[in-house]
């Protein structure tokens, strides 16, 4: 048997009794073998959220047919519901401005195995990390953002072309569209530069200094219309002190971004995150 190969199941529904029966149910009639489980049972939205694996070669179907049979169960349930195949690496599509940390971080990561991701290519606003990109073996763009409209749209119309399955912006310094953001809602990851919700929009660490604070932090989370308003991943904090300048702050900060971006993009590719109304679930 091979036990590399994987299937995720992840699902949220009302609350009620026989949901993991159901569900285990299914997978012992047909042999499933499951390695994982996790469950939360939300109090306050009355909903269930599961997330399970299941060894690929321990069922007699494929993972179509796996769905097809699933159905039934899923709409006895009311659930919302997906299955991810770790035979297919998930793609992300990476929106960078000048700065290089997270970026850097990110494709380290990638290319030493650690994130078992695709990067199709890099999207900039300049033309600063071509180079370094490009030395990757990664096919960069520079949209310029004189436009935005007609930028984003050349964004948009580049992560359908190169089949994106997430969009992460690594220290990408624009705001994007509400009509973008809706339209892939769930599937836009950024790293914020501050300990949500406070100091939002720019330069929190400007706004931290000022505010003589004790923590200074990072957040990762899905981008919605609402600025630097979506759903948390992960988070993650540096103590600092009345001497710490602004410059300080910042390069504390930046060891912070590269970290919480990295753990909230493994929590997400790994099918981790689950979306609960403004808040997530995340099975660790």
């Amino acid at each position: 048997m091979n036990s590399s190969r994987r299937y995720t199941l992840t699902l949220s529904c009302p609350d009620r009794v026989g949901i993991v029966a159901a569900v285990s149910g299914f997978f012992a009639r047909h042999g499933g073998w499951i390695v994982e489980a996790s469950y939360h049972a939300d109090e306050a939205t009355g909903r269930f959220f599961m997330r399970q694996e299941i060894l690929a070669d321990s069922l007699p179907f494929t993972l179509e047919e796996m769905c097809e049979k699933f159905a039934a169960v899923a709409q006895e349930f009311g659930m919302q519901w997906q299955v991810q195949d770790s035979a297919r690496k998930m793609r992300l599509v990476v929106l960078v401005s000048k700065q290089d940390h997270c970026l850097n971080d990110l494709l380290h990561r990638w290319r030493s195995g650690e994130l078992e991701v695709d990067i199709p290519c890099v999207i900039s606003n300049h033309e600063d990390l071509r180079s370094f990109v490009e030395w990757h073996g990664i096919p960069y763009h520079h949209v310029p953002m004189e436009d935005k409209a007609e930028a984003f749209a050349k964004i948009e119309k580049l992560y359908v072309q190169y089949d994106g399955d997430t969009m992460v912006l690594a220290r990408f310094m624009q705001i994007l569209p509400p009509e973008l953001c809706r339209k892939f809602a769930g599937h836009v990851i950024n790293i914020h530069h501050s300990f949500l919700p406070s100091f939002m929009g720019a330069k929190p660490y400007h706004q931290a200094f000022e505010r003589g604070v004790k923590l200074i932090g990072a957040t990762c989370h899905y981008v919605t219309a609402d600025l630097d308003a979506g759903p948390i991943i992960e988070q993650d904090i540096v103590r600092i002190d009345h001497g710490d300048t602004v410059d300080d702050m910042v390069r504390y900060g930046r060891d912070i971004e590269k970290t919480v971006l990295a753990r909230g993009l493994r929590y997400h590719v790994e099918s981790r995150v689950l979306i609960c109304e403004n808040k997530t679930v995340v099975f660790k």
